[in-house]
């Protein structure tokens, strides 16, 4: 059996016990600056996977 098919994502439920505990590990004054950091990071992460997919475009068409 593949083992990714074990490991799916966190559905509804999941994703609610996942932030009670996050808002208790962080508290509500820290959770704004998180989200924004990882917003930022997922904005970085996305800018850099289209530069390369362009990059690797441009060199397919030389």
């Amino acid at each position: 059996m593949n083992p990714t098919l074990l490991l799916g994502l966190p559905g509804g439920p999941e994703w609610l016990i996942i932030l009670l505990i996050v808002l208790l590990l962080f508290g509500g004054k820290k959770l704004p600056g998180l989200m924004k950091g990882l917003g930022k990071g997922i904005k970085e992460f996305k800018d850099a996977k289209n530069d390369t997919s362009k990059e690797l475009e441009e060199k397919d068409e030389n």
